[in-house]
C-alpha cells in the first residue's frame, strides 16, 4: 500500500486567515496528520466572504483541506492543560498569532520545547526583528514593505498590487520549506528547533530580481526596461519582462478585457515573428534584425505584432507562435482557468464534496510526488474531530467532554 511523504508527521495548526493555513494545507496534502486547533467560534475565515448563509465560505474551505479540526479555548486553565497535551504529542506547532501572543498564554519557545523537545515551531509573522515588529501585516501591506507594488504597475501609474498572494500564500510556501529542513534535520540531531518566516521577507525574496536592478541602475540605464526616464529606483514597467529576453501583453480579438497574448521575443524568435507578422524584410534590416537593434524600440517592436495579433483570438495567436517554438502564454481569466480541462486532469483545479456547501471548485496540490499521492479532501466543519481527538488520542473521559463544552472550554 502506498503511504505519503508525510505520513506519521502529527501537526498542530494553530494558524488562522491565509499565509499559515495555506502552508498547513500543503503539509496535510503531503501526508501530515494536520489538527486544526479553533477558539470555539472558530476560524474567522468561516464566516467571512460567505456566498451562502451559515455555510464556511469558500475562503475557508480553500485553505483548510484535508484537515482535522478542534476547538478549545486556549485562555481557560483547562484549556491550557489540553494544549499542554496536543503539544507533547505533536511534531510540528504552526503558529501566525499577532507577536507575542503565544507566549502569553504561557507558551514561550522555552516552555514548548521543555514540553516537547522534539518539536518543531514554526511562526509566520508580518515583520522580523526591528522597528516594524509589532506592526500588523495584511496581504497587500506585505507587498508594500517587501518591494513588489513599487514596481508593479505602469510608469505613469500609481504602484500596484498583485492577485497573486505572494504576501500569505507565498508566505506560507517559504514556511512549508523552514518546517520540512527542520524535519529532515531532527532525523539527524533528534531536536526540533523553532521556525521563523516574514511575510515581509518572503515578499522581498519573490522580489530580488528587482533587487539586481537596484544595482544596476549604477551603471546605467536599464535597457531592457520600456521607460525613456530612469532615476535612483526602480521603476515601475508595466508588462515588460525586466529579464534578459523582452517580453510584453499584446492585444488579440475580439479585444475583451482579457484578449491578451504574452510574447518574448528570443534572438532566435525574431525571423518566424517577422513572417507572421506580414514583414518578413525586418528579420534581415539591421535597424531590427539584432537584440541590440531592437531594444532602443521595444514599443514600436510590440506595436508592430499587436497589430497582427489584433486580428486573431488569443488562441490562434497561441498555436501560430507555439508552432515555432515562440514563448507566449494567452491572459487566461479566472473564469477560463476553472473550466480548464487540462487542469482539472491534472488535478489542480478540483471538484469536492462538502455535506453542508455542495460541491464547490478548488485548487489541488501544485506538489506532485509519484510517491504520495494527493486525493483532495474537504474542509473539517468547526470541531469535527473533537471526540476522535480528545477522547480516542488524548484519552480523556466521556464524561468530561459535555462539561468542557458546557464550560466553553471547547
Amino acid at each position: 500500500m502506498m503511504t505519503k511523504a508525510l505520513e506519521g508527521v502529527r501537526v498542530l495548526d494553530m494558524t488562522h486567515v491565509q499565509s499559515g493555513p495555506s502552508a498547513t494545507q500543503i503539509l496535510a496534502w503531503l501526508g501530515a496528520d494536520v489538527v486544526k486547533l479553533e477558539a470555539p467560534t472558530g476560524d474567522i475565515t468561516r464566516r467571512q466572504l460567505r456566498d451562502l448563509p451559515d455555510v464556511d465560505s469558500l475562503y475557508f474551505t480553500m485553505l483548510n483541506s484535508n484537515k482535522r479540526s478542534i476547538t478549545l479555548n486556549t485562555k481557560s486553565e483547562r484549556g491550557k492543560e489540553i494544549l499542554t497535551e496536543l503539544i507533547r504529542t505533536s511534531d510540528v506547532l504552526v503558529e501566525n498569532f499577532g507577536p507575542g501572543a503565544i507566549d502569553r498564554m504561557g507558551f514561550s519557545w522555552d516552555r514548548i520545547r521543555e514540553l516537547n523537545p522534539r518539536i518543531v515551531y514554526a511562526s509566520i509573522k508580518g515583520f522580523g526583528e526591528g522597528p516594524y515588529t509589532n506592526y500588523k501585516a495584511y496581504e497587500v501591506v506585505a507587498q508594500a514593505m517587501g518591494g513588489s507594488m513599487s514596481t508593479t504597475g505602469f510608469e505613469d501609474g500609481p504602484p500596484m498590487a498583485t492577485g497573486a498572494q505572494i504576501g500569505d500564500s507565498g508566505t506560507g510556501m517559504h514556511a512549508v520549506a523552514g518546517i520540512l529542513a527542520a524535519l529532515f534535520q531532527r532525523t539527524h540531531t533528534g531536536r526540533g528547533q523553532r521556525v521563523n518566516v516574514a511575510m515581509q521577507h518572503a515578499v522581498l525574496n519573490l522580489c530580488r530580481v528587482k533587487l539586481r536592478d537596484q544595482q544596476r541602475l549604477a551603471h546605467g540605464p536599464l535597457a531592457e526596461f520600456p521607460n525613456e526616464d530612469f532615476g535612483d529606483e526602480v521603476p515601475r514597467s508595466g508588462n515588460a519582462s525586466g529579464g534578459g529576453q523582452p517580453g510584453w501583453a499584446v492585444r488579440c480579438a475580439p479585444g475583451g478585457p482579457n484578449d491578451y497574448v504574452y510574447v518574448i521575443v528570443q534572438p532566435v524568435g525574431w525571423k518566424p515573428i517577422s513572417e507572421l507578422i506580414g514583414r518578413p524584410e525586418l528579420a534581415e534590416d539591421p535597424e531590427w534584425a539584432t537584440p541590440e537593434a531592437r531594444l532602443p524600440k521595444l514599443a514600436k517592436m510590440f506595436q508592430l505584432i499587436e497589430e497582427w495579433t489584433r486580428t486573431l483570438p488569443k488562441m490562434l495567436v497561441l498555436e501560430a507562435l507555439n508552432a515555432h517554438h515562440i514563448p507566449c502564454g494567452p491572459v487566461l481569466s479566472t473564469k477560463e482557468i476553472i473550466e480548464d480541462p487540462s487542469l482539472a486532469a491534472n488535478e489542480i483545479v478540483v471538484e469536492v464534496e462538502h455535506p453542508e456547501r455542495g460541491t464547490y471548485v478548488t485548487v489541488g496540490n501544485p506538489l506532485k510526488l509519484s510517491d504520495s499521492p494527493v486525493k483532495v479532501e474537504r474542509s473539517p466543519l468547526l470541531g469535527e474531530h473533537n471526540e476522535e481527538i480528545y477522547l480516542r488520542e488524548l484519552g480523556l473521559s466521556r464524561e468530561e467532554l459535555p462539561l468542557l463544552r458546557a464550560q466553553g472550554v471547547i
